[in-house]
Formats: C-alpha cells, structure tokens, sequence
C-alpha cells in the first residue's frame, strides 16, 4: 500500500502503467466504435437508405464503445501530462497545468481534440437513422482516431512525411480491421452470414495497409544497425509475430467463406473470438510503443533548420535534373492515390469482362492526373515546395488547375455508377444507391452552385494568401495536408461543373459557365498582381526561418510566386474555355441532329413537324382575335 501511494504522488512506474492502459482502453474503444459504425453502414442490409433494425441494435453498443473511448481519453491525457510534468495524478489536474497543455502544447491540442470529437460522437451516435448520417459520423470518427498522429515528430533523420503518413495509414488500416472484426464478433449468427463476405474483403485491403505502412514506419524511424538489442525492438518483432498469427486466422476465415473448408457457425464464431483476443493484445503492444523512444538514425544529430522545421534535410539549388530525380515520399498521400487508382484499374476490369468498352482518353487523363499529384506532394516539386514560395505557387497550380483537370477527364464517377455493386436484395440501396443519393442532395447542388465554386476556387486565395492563415499552416505537416487536399478538391470541383463528364446535380449553361471562366480569370489576376506588389513577407517567417542558402531573399522569391500565380493560372482557364465552346458546339450539333431525326418521323407518319405545328397554332390563334373583332 505504502508502495502503491508513493507511484500515485509522483510519475513513478505505476504512472508509466496507467498512461499504457489509458492508451489502451482510447485505441480500443475508438476501434469498436469505428467497427460498428462500419458495420452498421456497409455491412449490414439497409432499408432504402435507412438503417435495418440489425444496424439499429449496434447504435447501443457504439454508445457505450464511444462512452468508454471518452473516458479512456480523458484518462489518457491525465497520465500523459503527469508524465511530461514528472508529477503525480492530482498535479496532472491543476487547471491551470491543465488548460496549458490541452491549449499551448501541440500533443495536448491533438488530444483534447480527439477528447472531443470522441465526445460528439457519443452524443449523436444514438440519434442516427440513416446510413448517410452513420457514414458522416464513421468519418468523425476516423478524424478523431488520427488527429494525435500530427503531433508525432517521429522522423527527425529527415523521413517526417513518411513517417507520419505511413502511421496514419497504419492506424487507419489497423482501425477497419480490429473494429471490423469487433463488430463481426458482436453480430448475431444470421447477420453474420450477411456481413462476412464484405468483411473479409475490407479485412485484406486492411491487412495490405497495415504490413506495408508498418515497415515504411519502422524503416523511416529506426537505426537499423543499432536498434535491434533494444526493448523496441523486441516488441515490434512480437508485434509482427502476432499480425503474422492474425493473417493466417483471416485466411482460414476467407476459405471458410469461399466453401473450400468445411467448419460449423460454433467453431468459426470460436476462431473469431481467438482473433479478437490476439487482436487486442497486438493493440496493447502498440500502446505500449507509443509511449517508447525508438533508436533515432545516426544522422538525426545533424544540425539543419530544413529538418527542424520542415521534416527534411534542406536539399541544393534546384535545377531541372533535381527537380525530376528527388522524391520525399508522402506516405499518406501514397495511399490514397494507390487507393484510388486501384479502384479505378478494378472499376475499368468490371467492364472489361462485362464486354464493355472504357475510353482509353479517359484513363490516360486519369493517370496524369494522379501523376501530377504524386509529383506536387511527395516528388522534386513537392520537395522544394517546402523551401520557396515560389516552388510553392507552382504545386500550387499544378494541385489546383492542372491534375483536376486530368481527374476529371477521367470521368471516375461515371466509371463507379456502372460498377459499382446493386443492392443485395430490392430493399437495399447499397454503395451505388448511396453515391446516386449523394449526388442529387442538397448539400450536391450547394457545392455545384457557380458562386460557391467561384467563391472555393479564387476566394479562398485572399482567405489563405492574404491573412496570417498561410503562415501558421506552413508551420505543420497537417497544414501543408489540409492545404493540398483544399486545392486539389477545389480544383476538381471547378473543372468538373466547367468541363465534366460525370454527372452534375445541376445543370449549368454553357454561357453561365463561360462567365465563371472570365470572372475565375479576372479575380486570378488580381490576386496575382496583389501578391506581385507586396513589399512584406506573407508567410509569417517561415521561409526565412529555414536559412536555406538559395533563397535567402523571400521577398523577392515571393514576388516571383505572384508572377507564377499569374502565368500557371490563366493557361488552364483558357484551356478550360476553349474545351467548353467545343462542348457547346457539339451540344447544338447534337441538339440539330435530334430535331432533324424528330421532324424526319413526323414527316414518315405524315404529320407535320413541329415548326408546322407551331405556325397553325399562330394562325388559330388570329383566327380567333379576327372572330372576336367581328
């Protein structure tokens, strides 16, 4: 007893413990709470787009996962601050230690955000009836699972993009495949049946995910010649055993499902219940690792404000070869493109083997698209992006007007309506259901307004470049995150009212968008021209906190980003321009041919066309005023 008082009035071992378990109980619980909101909206039947009464019954379970993830969490940021503080739990709950850490310190921010939205999540998760609510609230979630990632500096040998983004999709991998399985393991036998084939389709996407993020992770933050004698070490083997135990147990659950291995409901709900346990003990290693020191690389002792400050090492003057051959892999940005070209290839081999034709175009464009991407966030582009605002501006451009226009062209969500599976039975709407239901909502025909895609697409320049915004989300790798997934998404939007070919919730004339190209080009300019005459830094010192020996006057590499901003931005918008008058010409084209072939009809009947039609009805018409007259 006397031992147990002295661990609780000072960060002793058992202090050391409860941050372990608090951990523990926060991963865990978000897992489940993910995992039955999984279930809920794809894994179960729906009925026409509301929730079945099976997903009705998961909505109790979620609220107590997620009333367990809030106390895990609060629990979790007592002992993290006990431990950074060297004090015991009652200092930890100071008010005013308190509100400084959850306020001015990045962990603390990330984790009381996570505190809650894990807390929102609580609240609303009983008041859901639909399966668009249950997915809005699955993303909530998944926001609130990672948010504490971006406070890792776990990278400081120069890998931070890869290190962080490998993590988050390590943990977002690790997150559908525990919850999934959590929620598979609470479902009834009939249920089960239903939502296991889904199910073990997400569990080996998840399983991929999960292995190749984990060693990217481990490759970018250990010393390879010196860590294996440690304690890390050993327990990122132990993990690895363990994930090995659990792909095999995934294997014999996917030849159960293929019929190749006869097993009873009895046995494979025992085999579920061993994989959850396994599971969870997995989920305890990697808590206890969060709270480790990993043996840094050698070369994490070299002095460079690049790497301080940016995550890299500051790399020599750019030239073309540099700018082509250098690549700083953006592992969360990897996976979703990897994710979306693999979607893509799968949804053009449905059709292939249906016997339908895909336009080679449209692949094409989608895979420039992708590129330019790829190259504006982790290749040469994205590396110097970091370093000059100028380098900056051309991503930028290449994010916001060049690789949009390539994703659009390629016509994805054509390609997902004729791909995408059919409901399982005549109630459910299913994934295709859903994205046509997505595409003719309101918020749909909100964001497809031409004054709120002018107003993302060129308003949200001053917003971003003209106040204090920009500077502070340079300073963070989430601010460089949210930066290019805006421009990249505002882009898309833009181009795919002007120039789509998917399907658009509203419909906007040709000239109405030849007036948004003019006004979007109108206001590019301006904000060019405006950031071209600045005489002060914009960037809140980021750039020149940097010391980078090519670019020591910021201004002036400022004032060369506006002139990028003008040349870059106007090219794709009279591109844009000239493919909509094609467009218009090749609508009236086909509009003309419609009323040829119409009148063409008439005429075989023997019935006059429409414009004969439309001159006896003016003749009726005087005939009737000349009868009145009399």
């Amino acid at each position: 007893m006397t031992f147990l008082a002295a661990d609780l009035n000072s960060a002793g071992p058992l202090i050391s413990s409860l941050t372990t378990v608090g951990k523990f109980i926060s991963l865990t619980a978000s897992f489940a709470t993910v995992g039955l909101l999984l279930a809920m909206a794809f894994f179960l039947l729906d009925d026409a787009g509301k929730l079945s009464k099976s997903a009705k019954a998961l909505r109790n379970f979620a609220a107590i996962t997620s009333l367990v993830w809030v106390l895990g969490q609060s629990l979790n940021i007592l002992t993290t601050l006990a431990n950074i503080l060297d004090t015991s739990l009652t200092g930890a709950l100071d008010p005013n230690s308190l509100r400084s850490f959850v306020s001015q310190i990045d962990l603390g921010k990330y984790m009381f955000i996570q505190l809650c939205l894990a807390l929102i999540v609580c609240v609303l998760v009983t008041r859901i009836r639909t399966v668009a609510a249950t997915n809005a609230l699955l993303l909530l979630s998944l926001i609130a699972v990672i948010a504490p990632i971006f406070a890792s500096h776990s990278a400081s040998s120069g890998s931070h993009a890869l290190a962080i983004g490998s993590l988050i999709v390590h943990v977002v991998g690790l997150t559908f495949w525990v919850g999934g399985l959590i929620a598979i393991t609470v479902l009834s036998a009939a249920d089960r049946a239903i939502a296991l084939p889904r199910f073990s389709a997400l569990a080996l996407w998840s399983v991929i995910a999960v292995v190749l993020s984990g060693s990217a992770n481990a490759w970018a933050r250990l010393n390879f010649q010196s860590a294996w004698d440690s304690n890390y070490a050993r327990l990122v083997i132990l993990k690895v055993v363990i994930t090995a135990v659990l792909v095999y147990l995934g294997y014999l659950n996917r030849k159960h499902l293929s019929g190749n291995w006869q097993i009873t409901l009895k046995n494979l709900s025992r085999l579920l219940i061993v994989e959850v346990g396994i599971m969870l003990v997995a989920v305890l290693i990697g808590s206890r690792l969060s709270n480790m020191q990993p043996p840094l690389r050698a070369e994490s002792n070299v002095l460079d404000p690049g790497l301080a400050i940016a995550g890299i090492a500051t790399p020599p003057p750019p030239n073309l070869w540099r700018l082509i051959s250098l690549y700083d892999p953006d592992a969360l940005m990897i996976g979703v493109l990897i994710t979306a070209v693999a979607l893509y290839i799968k949804g053009v081999v449905i059709l292939s083997r249906r016997g339908d034709k895909w336009p080679v175009g449209r692949t094409v464009a989608f895979a420039l698209g992708i590129s330019f991407i790829d190259y504006a966030t982790s290749g040469g582009l994205g590396v110097y992006a970091k370093f000059s605002f100028e380098y900056h501006m051309i991503a930028h451009m290449a994010l916001g007007m060049i690789a949009p226009i390539g994703i659009v062209l390629g016509a994805p969500i054509t390609l997902a309506l004729r791909t995408l599976p059919q409901g399982r039975n005549k109630e459910e709407r299913g994934v295709r259901g859903t994205l046509i239901a997505l595409l003719h909502s309101k918020p749909a025909g909100i964001f497809t307004n031409p004054v709120v895609i002018l107003a993302l697409f060129d308003g949200s320049l001053f917003a971003l470049y003209m106040t204090p915004l920009f500077g502070n989300m340079m300073q963070s790798h989430l601010g460089h995150l949210v930066m290019s997934v805006h421009f990249l998404l505002a882009g898309i939007l833009f181009f795919h009212v002007i120039i789509g070919i998917d399907p658009n919730p509203r419909k906007v004339p040709h000239i109405v968008r030849i007036v948004i190209l003019f006004a979007a080009m109108s206001i590019h300019a301006f904000f060019a021209v405006a950031l071209i005459s600045t005489s002060t830094v914009i960037d809140q010192g980021y750039f020149a906190s940097l010391q980078t020996p090519w670019n020591l006057d910021v201004l002036a590499d400022q004032q060369a980003g506006g002139s990028i901003a003008w040349a870059m931005g106007e090219i794709p918008i009279l591109l844009a321009l000239i493919a909509t008058f094609i467009q218009w010409m090749r609508e009236d084209k086909r509009e003309t041919k419609r009323i040829d072939r119409n009148e063409a009809r008439l005429a075989a009947m023997g019935e006059p066309d429409e414009l004969a039609q439309y001159n006896a009805y003016l003749t009726s018409l005087a005939a009737k005023d000349t009868e009145r007259d009399k």
